[in-house]
């Protein structure tokens, strides 16, 4: 299947789950995050703002917010800074996403973990975004490790990744955790 092929067919399942599929999923996932040694050293970690189609990180950041230190992504023209998360000083953003408002810009590097939506998922930890390459350029900048979290159904093996694809280095879904070999 083609990149663009695959984005339609993941639409297609997302827009066939329930409210309490989408939950049980997310509390899944990230509960497996919650269990990585490498969460659980981390301090620093950027994590995404879910879109209502993506799994929710929302109660995730909530339980964590008092003892880890949470970042968010903020579209800049082509690329994406990266602010510290505080829920009072949200604002909607660029593509409809709540994003931090501020001039407290972080570089990536400060990152320990990356936690990185995406359309789909291969299990050589290669991902197919959304089509605009934000995260590509993001992730090609830090050596955190890169969490990739998605439903079971985002996990394809047809498709081959464009030179410019920074894969994850573990892939998460509800029913289990693909550790990307060789990173």
């Amino acid at each position: 299947m083609t990149k663009h092929e695959i984005r339609n067919h993941i639409r297609a399942c997302k827009a066939l789950l329930n409210d309490s599929e989408r939950r049980t999923a997310a509390d899944a996932v990230f509960s497996r995050i919650e269990k990585l040694a490498a969460f659980l050293m981390a301090d620093s970690i950027l994590v995404y703002h879910s879109l209502p189609d993506e799994l929710s990180t929302r109660e995730f950041i909530s339980r964590w917010e008092n003892e880890k230190r949470f970042f968010l992504p903020r579209v800049n023209g082509l690329n994406l800074e990266i602010l510290p998360y505080n829920r009072l000083t949200l604002k909607l953003g660029a593509f409809a996403i709540e994003e931090p408002e501020g001039d407290d810009t972080t570089d990536v590097n400060e990152m320990e973990m990356v936690v990185v939506p995406a359309v789909a998922y291969d299990r050589r930890g290669n991902r197919i975004g959304r089509g605009k390459g934000y995260y590509d350029r993001l992730l090609a900048q830090t050596k955190a490790l890169k969490v990739g979290v998605a439903y079971d159904f985002q996990l394809v093996d047809d498709f081959e990744p464009d030179p410019f694809d920074v894969p994850v280095d573990i892939v998460i879904t509800p029913s289990g955790v693909y550790m990307v070999k060789g990173r």
